[in-house]
């Protein structure tokens, strides 16, 4: 048994014989019972010869299975988001090395694979959920020596970049987190894919480590499919249903639940925090949230640091920040704005030695320390210099736009322009008017600069493809699918600050 497992059969000790680890709705298993699984699947791996596998499927206990198994195992384990495209699902495999995949029978065309991957079907690994197929390839993966996990990030492009991380490293900062946030024997409810690190991390090992119970319904029950389609009843009816201690959120799914609550929804009394990350929240959303009885703590952090780096909680807690710096790493902020992490960094990328055991990682994102809690003001790469010299970060005025749960989605657009300009999209049964009365309310509290004076509606399902698999903008990409409507707003018809145009 290794170490990890050796430390929860440890805590396990400690705990009622028949202390639930893990549910999904359909089953449950006792911490010896997971134990017992983990052991079997690793043993499934190594009499196969499993050395690098591929996960590419939806949240399940057999997910989670899997992916400690590879850990008892020295196997190295690549979640593969289920949402990515067939393309992409064939880049991280031959990129990564992946000599056999688990995943859904149904969900996966082995012929577009071919001719230069073969596949075999070798059996149910895990029972009857996720079948696994051995893949040869003559393909050789590049990744530094230590890494155990390769987690892929889709970025800004429609090629995946992989992140590559030690054991130790998730473990440090699932430790960070168990000892930081103030919830003993949390249950915690699995909302985002365990796919994307902030949940594998934060919502697998961390929970575990302080005993708690981890529940991982499927998609369907949690009303999230793809990388960005919500079923907002169904997501109501999921957390209400299971009364979880805890939940991670993303900035779109707290809008949601904000909004639900304004109309009359009311979040179960076991609701101790609710962390948010992976976008600026504004300072009012987050009063907003916490007045309806959501207790939102938000964080900051990025897969090249482990997934969390600052963290606000009950106990510390600066709502004006993204939280205190947990205690596996250090940040700096270097003569430029720019947020540097130390300690707990990744290995490097996959198939680029030149990044390979780095010591700090430069974040890209501006930011000021104080106190040892972090403010982060946006990307450094994203700054709008409009055309009067003004510097302006997009994230700001976009955060503040999006305080009000009815706004989906905004990008906010001025570089090298006269003034700013929004594209906003919004659920279909708030007219312009509202949206108007809104940007007028938001740009009543802005410096004139930073204002925005004209505004296009779009459709939010035109900007899905547009989002990373967490939410956030691919902003060239927006500004080329809608580069009409972007210019219309600085048409020589529309040049005076004050008009507004709305398009369909």
């Amino acid at each position: 048994m290794s170490a990890i497992l050796k430390r929860l059969e440890f805590i396990a000790g400690l705990l009622p014989e028949n202390q639930i680890a893990i549910e999904d709705g359909s089953e449950s298993l006792t911490y010896k019972e997971l134990f017992e699984r983990i052991n079997h699947c690793a043993q499934w791996l190594v009499n196969h010869d499993v050395k690098c596998l591929g996960l590419n499927a939806g949240n399940s206990i057999d997910w989670v299975i899997a992916d400690l198994a590879c850990q008892e195992a020295s196997v190295i384990c690549v979640p593969i988001p289920a949402f990515f495209s067939e393309d992409q699902l064939r880049r991280c495999i031959t990129s990564s090395g992946v000599d056999c995949l688990l995943t859904h029978a149904h969900q996966l065309k082995t012929e577009s694979f071919q001719p230069n991957l073969t596949l075999d079907a070798k059996g149910i690994a895990l029972g009857t959920k996720l079948q696994s197929l051995k893949i040869q390839s003559s393909a050789r993966a590049v990744y530094p020596d230590g890494t155990q996990k390769i987690t892929y990030t889709s970025g800004s492009t429609g090629n995946p970049k992989g992140v590559c991380l030690s054991l130790e490293h998730q473990w440090s900062v699932a430790q960070s987190l168990a000892d930081t946030v103030p919830l003993k024997r949390p249950r915690h409810l699995c909302l985002l894919p365990l796919a994307t690190l902030l949940e594998n991390i934060a919502g697998i090992y961390s929970p575990f480590l302080s005993g708690g119970t981890v529940v991982v319904p499927d998609d369907k029950a949690r009303g999230i499919f793809g990388s960005s389609s919500i079923d907002v009843q169904a997501l109501l009816k999921c957390i209400s249903f299971y009364k979880p201690d805890s939940i991670i959120l993303i900035p779109q799914l707290l809008g949601a639940l904000v909004q639900a609550a304004s109309d009359g929804w009311v979040p179960p009394d076991s609701l101790k925090f609710i962390a948010v990350g992976g976008g600026r929240v504004s300072l009012e959303l987050i009063f907003q949230a916490r007045s309806l009885g959501l207790p939102v703590y938000q964080g900051y952090g990025l897969s090249e640091c482990g997934s969390v780096v600052a963290l606000n909680t009950p106990e510390e807690d600066q709502i004006n920040s993204v939280g205190k710096i947990l205690p596996h790493g250090k940040v700096t902020i270097a003569s430029d704005g720019e947020i540097i992490v130390t300690g707990a960094v990744f290995l490097g990328y996959l198939g680029a030695p030149e990044t390979w055991h780095p010591t700090k990682v430069k974040t890209g994102d501006l930011g000021s320390l104080k106190h040892n809690y972090l403010q982060v003001q946006g990307r450094k790469k994203n700054i709008l210099i409009t055309s009067f010299g003004r510097n302006i970060s997009p994230e700001w005025v976009e955060s503040e736009i999006l305080s009000s749960p009815f706004i989906q989605q905004c990008m906010v657009v001025g570089d090298g322009r006269p003034y700013l300009t929004a594209l906003v999209s919004s659920d279909e049964m708030f007219p312009d008017q509202h949206i108007e009365r809104w940007i007028q309310e938001i740009n009543s509290r802005l410096p004139d600069y930073a204002q925005v004076h004209q505004w296009q509606r779009v459709k939010g399902k035109d900007l899905l493809p547009l989002l990373t698999d967490n939410g956030r903008l691919k902003r060239s990409l927006i500004e080329g699918h809608f580069a009409h409507k972007i210019d219309a707003m600085y048409s020589q018809e529309s040049l005076q600050p004050d008009s507004r145009m709305v398009m369909p």
